[in-house]
């Protein structure tokens, strides 16, 4: 008899011993399926994407704005970061449509070309993640608005409530009003990074002082500059343009430029034009020093300067010695427009064999630009102002145009320099030469 007892409290015990054997493989499945399905969606699927190369010459940036956070949605091709280099900015793009899954660098961080830069999850984005789900007429009603089924409706109002009523609405949306034309008004809080010169009011007779990262665009340009100071040889010489033909011819053809071309006619395009004519009689200020040889070019790669908020660019006008008026002005205008949104490539700025400076469009008067290197020479353009000038032995009022011309003295003599100058001169006091040139 116990013997009976002792074989079936052993054989209970291995039964549930058995079932929890089997509760346990099946945990386990269940585990390893979680897993399973968690490494197929996350890390299977999961893309990196590395910093991408910029140019022979440029291996890092400053990872300067997020545009997409952890959880958003990108479409190809969308614009998910923006690298600053000394340079140009660099777009980061999405290979694909998918969601950002993780950030791995931070703003204002270094990053080098081939760097780790984001993961995301490839995948087509629905319209339900992208756009929020349009409201729906099923939400309940407000309390006081709901009547319960067997009551009797509410008591109609008294002419005083109503018109009472009409008052307090009215109240309300002034009251609404004025607060949503304050809250338009009232800056967003930028948070703790906000400086306490744009938080609290300047104090008469406060001495305080801000303090800015330099850019790398900022940086570069100082670096050049500076080396071209040290480097070239400077020497500038100045002249006077007469610029009452220039303009003249401006004014009678600005319109019908505009309407044939979609093209406003400037003066740039003339300044370009005296200037390709000029070089192809002075070639050594189209020339550039290359260790112990000289180049001279027959084509001219003209750089204008475009003052940009990063800084000066000098995006370049290829072949501008075979362009007319309308040719360069147009190109010009195609590549002041990309400066100014960011969009120039290393393309746009590479190379170059003159440049020309407008500080005349600030106001400037007089000025020495500096040489842009390798190039040996840079015009630079001041403003416009009526002066008296003796013209024919008679004191007239002319608007004159004082013009400098930076030469790297090492290439050029003085004699070549000066001629180059009065050339430009005297192809825009009488437009017309340049047809006969």
């Amino acid at each position: 008899m116990l013997s009976r007892q002792v074989l079936a409290l052993a054989r209970g015990r291995a039964l549930r011993a058995d079932a929890v054997a089997v509760s346990k493989g099946w945990k386990l499945a269940s585990s390893y399926s979680k897993r399973a399905q968690f490494h197929s969606t996350r890390l299977l699927l999961a893309e990196t994407v590395k910093v991408p190369q910029m140019a022979e010459s440029i291996s890092e940036g400053t990872l300067k704005t997020w545009l997409k956070q952890v959880g958003d949605t990108v479409q190809q091709d969308e614009e998910i970061a923006t690298i600053e280099t000394d340079k140009i900015d660099v777009s980061v793009n999405a290979p694909s449509a998918g969601t950002i899954t993780e950030l791995l660098a931070s703003e204002e961080d270094t990053v080098s070309v081939g760097q780790d830069l984001f993961r995301f999850e490839p995948g087509e984005v629905s319209e339900s993640k992208e756009k929020p789900a349009p409201e729906t007429q099923d939400k309940e009603e407000p309390k006081d608005q709901q009547v319960v089924k067997g009551t009797p409706p509410p008591p109609s109002p008294k002419p005083q409530d109503v018109r009472a009523e009409d008052k307090a609405g009215v109240q309300g949306g002034e009251a609404k009003k004025e607060l949503k034309e304050t809250s338009k008004a009232a800056p967003p809080a930028k948070g703790k990074e906000t400086k306490a010169t744009e938080a609290a009011p300047r104090v008469a007779g406060a001495r305080t002082e801000t303090r800015v990262k330099m850019n790398r665009m900022r940086l570069r340009i100082a670096e050049r500059l500076k080396e071209s100071q040290n480097a070239a040889a400077s020497l500038t010489t100045f002249n006077e343009i007469d610029m009452s033909s220039l303009m003249e011819m401006r004014k009678k053809y600005k319109d019908e430029v505009l309407k044939e071309h979609d093209v406003k006619l400037g003066y740039m395009s003339a300044f370009a034009k005296a200037c390709c004519l000029a070089l192809k009689e002075i070639p050594a200020a189209n020339g550039s020093i290359e260790g112990d040889e000289i180049v001279y070019r027959d084509y001219v790669d003209l750089s204008v300067a475009v003052a940009t908020p990063k800084g000066l660019v000098t995006p370049v006008v290829r072949n501008a010695e075979s362009m007319n008026f309308v040719d360069i002005e147009r190109e010009i205008a195609a590549l002041g427009k990309k400066a100014r949104d960011g969009k120039l490539t290393l393309e746009d700025m590479a190379g170059g064999t003159f440049t020309i400076s407008n500080g005349g469009v600030f106001g400037s008067l007089y000025g020495t630009p500096i040489i842009n290197l390798p190039q040996s020479a840079v015009l630079g353009m001041h403003t416009i102002k009526e002066r008296p000038v003796v013209v024919n032995g008679q004191i007239v009022i002319r608007p004159i145009m004082v013009v400098a011309l930076t030469y790297d003295h090492r290439l050029l003599d003085g004699r070549e320099a000066v001629t180059f100058l009065v050339k430009v001169r005297d192809y825009l006091e009488d437009p017309r030469k340049m047809l006969l040139a």
